[in-house]
């Protein structure tokens, strides 16, 4: 039997756990509300350019498709978002098929990918997260096809998938010097001295060239992303909270891909591959050098998992079935506990339900519940994140149609953070709002340059704090309600009602206006 005709023949069985990735997916679409990325994201898609100030343009090219194919719903927002993890599965499985696993390795890598905490917490929300990571496995897939086939038109598909990933995130570089450095260390770094290298990586290139453009053209600010992001998230970050970070997010299935590293390191039966362990470490540490959030490094793991269900298949022969069931159950059955924590297939009070149970009764999964401010809250951060834009947006239109259709002419709404912004943006069309206003993230580049109505309804992250601090420049400022959802990390976010505000508080937001467009 042909190599090509060998390894092509699990098709059908990897497709097993595609529809159950996607099966898990549907189950929890639309049980939670939109999470504030995802209404960002959705913001972009309606000011499509070739870049914004936190991310590159793919994610809001996605988005425009899907309100254009699929309406501006939860379920429509999340559908690429779950083909994106459906194809991440598929592709391990493809992987650990190139390996020369068979079924049982199949089986223990693409459960592992599939109930693995990271993936089941990163692979629905419509997020550039779940997309880098495909782009991530897709780029090794194609790299171990090459090696395995030797055909060229490999490695210019991997410059097509490197440019596309640079568009959709800046750590594809990252991964894609690590694979580079990792194939010099090792006997595999002949395919450096082919020439359609060259080719491919112009291609990459040549895709990301407009990103590099706008870049330039709008003053870098990717730097003052990172910056901002350095100074606010990941300062909380030390050398000890990435690893231990590292080594809790895939659950049980440390096990998996630590085996699988291992195989890739020092196994003769993978060697061919080898550059792929050292690939990890340089990434390992560079984002743990530069304090990266811990699921930058996610994407990496999938060649692990593949390496680590080989590596099983091996050592646990199929004469010893009931032991292959069992080391599939122990890879299985501690992540499923976990699932309701972390992809919401339970509706909302059964999932605050799990949530007090495992609070009052352990404290082994407190990590779930531990924000980017290092502090345990009663929801993950994810969760918290997708309650409460509703109300929010339904007392902003409140505000506006309390007032009289003249003083509706005159009035404007702004929003102190992006999530506030997007979600009066996606929220606000229903009620027929205006336009609004932030100078917070992406919507900076789209501000208008005055903010000098004679109404203007504030959304202040500061929980009214900000009605002191108007009072001065105002005829009258107010605070009309506020976002009462005890779960949502917008919880307490007043709306305040600004009257015949003062020059000088248009001359503050024009002066920060014009400071944020050189950054």
């Amino acid at each position: 039997m042909s190599y090509q005709n060998r390894k092509s023949s699990y098709t059908n069985f990897i497709l097993i756990f595609v529809l159950i990735k996607i099966g898990l997916n549907a189950l929890a679409i639309s049980h939670f509300g939109f999470h504030r990325d995802e209404l960002l994201h959705l913001a972009l898609g309606d000011h499509l350019d070739w870049g914004y100030k936190e991310v590159p343009p793919f994610i809001a090219v996605l988005a425009k498709l899907t309100t254009t194919l699929f309406g501006d719903s939860v379920v429509a927002t999340r559908i690429f978002s779950t083909i994106g993890g459906a194809l991440i599965v598929w592709l391990v499985g493809l992987i650990t098929v190139e390996f020369g696993g068979k079924m049982f390795a199949i089986t223990l890598a693409c459960l592992g990918i599939i109930f693995a905490p990271a993936f089941v917490a990163s692979d629905y929300l419509f997020q550039p997260v779940v997309f880098d990571q495909l782009w991530w496995v897709l780029a090794v897939w194609l790299i171990v096809r090459y090696i395995n086939r030797h055909s060229v038109k490999y490695l210019y598909f991997l410059g097509l998938v490197i440019g596309v990933g640079l568009l959709t995130k800046y750590t594809m570089g990252f991964f894609t010097l690590a694979l580079l450095i990792g194939l010099l260390f090792t006997k595999q770094r002949k395919l450096l001295w082919n020439r359609h290298i060259i080719g491919a990586a112009g291609l990459a290139l040549l895709i990301f060239l407009p990103n590099i453009i706008w870049q330039f053209t709008h003053h870098l600010p990717v730097v003052t992303h990172m910056k901002t992001l350095q100074k606010y998230q990941l300062n909380y970050i030390t050398p000890g909270n990435f690893i231990r970070q590292q080594i809790a997010v895939n659950g049980i299935c440390l096990f998996l891909w630590l085996v699988g590293f291992g195989f890739l390191l020092f196994s003769f039966k993978l060697r061919k591959f080898q550059f792929l362990a050292f690939a990890y470490v340089l990434i390992f540490l560079f984002l743990m050098e530069m304090s990266g959030k811990n699921y930058y490094l996610f994407g990496a793991y999938p060649m692990l998992f593949a390496a680590g269900g080989y590596a099983f298949e091996r050592w646990i022969k199929i004469k010893y079935t009931p032991l292959r069931a069992l080391a599939v159950l122990f890879f299985t059955l501690p992540n499923l506990i976990l699932l309701p924590m972390l992809l919401p297939v339970l509706p909302f009070n059964s999932t605050l339900a799990v949530f007090n149970y495992v609070g009052n009764h352990t404290d082994i999964f407190k990590f779930a519940v531990t924000w980017e401010d290092q502090q345990v809250h009663p929801l993950t951060q994810d969760y918290a994140d997708m309650l409460g834009w509703d109300e929010m947006a339904q007392k902003v239109a409140k505000a506006y149609y309390n007032l009289t259709p003249e003083q509706r002419k005159n009035t404007q709404i702004y929003a102190d953070n992006y999530g506030e912004a997007s979600a009066i943006h996606h929220f606000g069309k229903q009620y027929n709002l205006p336009e609004i206003i932030s100078l917070n993230s992406s919507f900076t580049l789209w501000a208008p340059t005055d903010l000098n109505a004679h109404y203007i309804i504030y959304v202040d992250e500061d929980m009214g704090d900000k009605v002191k601090r108007f009072a001065a420049i105002t005829d009258t400022c107010r605070q009309l309600s506020q976002v009462d959802n005890p779960m949502s990390r917008e919880k307490g976010t007043a709306i305040l009602l600004l009257v015949n505000a003062k020059p000088s508080l248009n001359s503050v937001y024009k002066s920060e206006l014009a400071e944020k467009r050189l950054k």
